[in-house]
């Protein structure tokens, strides 16, 4: 089945705007189908990001119909076939032209959480439960598609919190340290606190909703990291503890 369809595509840099095009869409195709179908009749100087077309590589994220998605993944089926398709590029983050954002923010902050400090034990003497093993592997399964980052709404709606905050994707990154029984890092929790600001997330989970690998980030990385900062400042008898052993 074939049909007609009627995309709004946003074209240019910061002070550009949504321009309108019809545009064939066949059964089975996603929304980058339809960008690369514009791209080779209409638009040749369209710019967008993508890769893999698997939804493996994290590359074409952009935001349609106002949600963040990866282009890859949003079937054009979910679409009413007389409904108007907006494309936008991602809204947390500067815009370098069309669909394409600057996305450094986050490798910036990537580069701020301490890297995995492993025990100093001779090889084969590692020991994990499988446990442990499952606990964190769920976090692996980040493609850094920063859906995540673009949706929180700390980054998204003030500019002015990026400095001290680093989102979603990292302090997941923080809590997985934390929760592998191999890391020798101390204070993860405090740094996510200090350096991360942990604190500045009210855990709504819009996070969550939109991670197309259905990582539970808010229930099973930033609550537990929350409770684990809690606990260590405020629990009185580890507060007791801590006077004791100092």
């Amino acid at each position: 089945m074939t049909y007609q369809a009627h995309f709004r595509v946003w074209r240019g840099e910061a002070d550009g705007e949504l321009q309108d095009y019809t545009v064939e869409v066949n059964e089975g195709e996603v929304v980058l189908d339809i960008i690369h179908r514009l791209q080779a009749t209409q638009a040749p100087d369209m710019a967008v990001r993508w890769n893999c077309k698997a939804g493996k590589c994290g590359s074409c994220s952009a935001e349609v119909n106002g949600h963040p998605r990866l282009l890859c993944m949003t079937r054009m089926s979910i679409f009413a076939e007389d409904e108007t398709i907006t494309v936008t590029p991602m809204r947390a983050f500067p815009l370098i032209k069309d669909l394409v954002n600057d996305v450094s923010y986050n490798y910036v902050k990537a580069r701020e959480v301490r890297a995995f400090t492993p025990p100093d034990l001779e090889p084969g003497e590692y020991r994990m439960q499988q446990v442990d093993v499952e606990r964190s592997q769920e976090f692996r399964k980040c493609i850094e598609c920063f859906l995540c980052q673009d949706t929180c709404h700390v980054i998204r709606d003030h500019e002015e919190n990026k400095e001290n905050f680093s989102g979603p994707r990292f302090l997941m990154r923080v809590a997985e340290l934390e929760m592998h029984p191999l890391d020798e890092a101390r204070n993860r929790p405090e740094e996510a606190r200090g350096d991360h600001g942990l604190g500045m997330c009210n855990i709504t989970k819009c996070c969550t909703e939109v991670c197309p690998e259905h990582i539970h980030i808010t229930d099973n990385a930033l609550i537990p990291l929350k409770e684990r900062l809690a606990d260590r400042r405020y629990d009185p008898l580890l507060k007791l503890f801590r006077r004791n052993k100092d």
